[in-house]
């Protein structure tokens, strides 16, 4: 089994819990407007590791990373690959994280590939599907649907969500996904992201519009009440 590996990053500190070697798996069906990895889109390119490869580089680093994350792209479009890699490190006592959009389909691969992991790092990019729409070419169907699987199963959510100015920055959209989301006993943490532009230079090397490139970044205090939504609700916020 093979995956087709964008790029890796043997440090990583804001994908999952502790330090984590973090896989960026190549290609993705969205496309969002805020993308800040959007030469991992394509489907075609990357590098191909086999698990094994992909197992030893993680474990000539076991003493400092405290586990792995799989992102992208959109990890759950290689499902085998990464099933089979979480349950090989897992048996190294390494767990794995996924961070995902949801938006593939779910099937018994996906799943197989979610059961495997200790962790989901999921993506909402909104509460309302035209608007989720709108920002990646997408709804926010699959995503609950995956959001749905993981509460069955009990399987650990890290709920994440951007923070985007004129979009997904408005009082009332961020209630409306605390409703939402309230009901799920799965969901350990909510994520809120702000937006940022690191991303924009990525787009210009690949002679593409930034259509966000007027879109201010939030300011702390937009960002303070944010938090206050969720946590009001009783969610746990970082």
């Amino acid at each position: 089994m093979e995956g087709l590996v964008h790029h890796t990053e043997s440090f990583g500190t804001v994908d999952g819990p502790g330090v984590r070697f973090v896989f960026f798996m190549q290609g993705c069906g969205l496309r969002c407007l805020y993308c800040h990895n959007p030469d991992a889109v394509c489907a075609r390119g990357g590098e191909a590791w086999s698990v094994e490869q992909a197992a030893r580089a993680v474990l000539r680093l076991r003493n400092f990373v405290q586990g792995v994350t799989f992102s992208g792209g959109e990890p759950l479009l290689q499902p085998e690959f990464v099933r089979d890699l979480a349950l090989r490190l897992a048996r190294e006592g390494i767990p794995a994280a996924i961070d995902t959009a949801g938006a593939p389909e779910l099937t018994e691969k996906t799943k197989a590939a979610i059961d495997a992991a200790a962790l989901l790092l999921l993506d909402i990019k909104a509460a309302d599907s035209g608007l989720a729409r709108a920002l990646t070419g997408a709804g926010n169907e699959r995503a609950f649907e995956t959001l749905d699987y993981c509460e069955a199963a009990q399987k650990p959510v890290w709920l994440r969500h951007v923070l985007l100015p004129g979009w997904t920055l408005e009082r009332s959209r961020l209630e409306a996904l605390a409703e939402r989301l309230r009901p799920y006993r799965c969901v350990e943490l909510v994520e809120l992201l702000p937006f940022h532009k690191l991303g924009e230079p990525k787009w210009e090397g690949l002679d593409r519009p930034y259509l966000l490139k007027d879109t201010p970044v939030p300011t702390p205090e937009e960002i303070a009440w944010a938090r206050e939504i969720f946590t009001e609700r009783g969610f746990r916020v970082q």
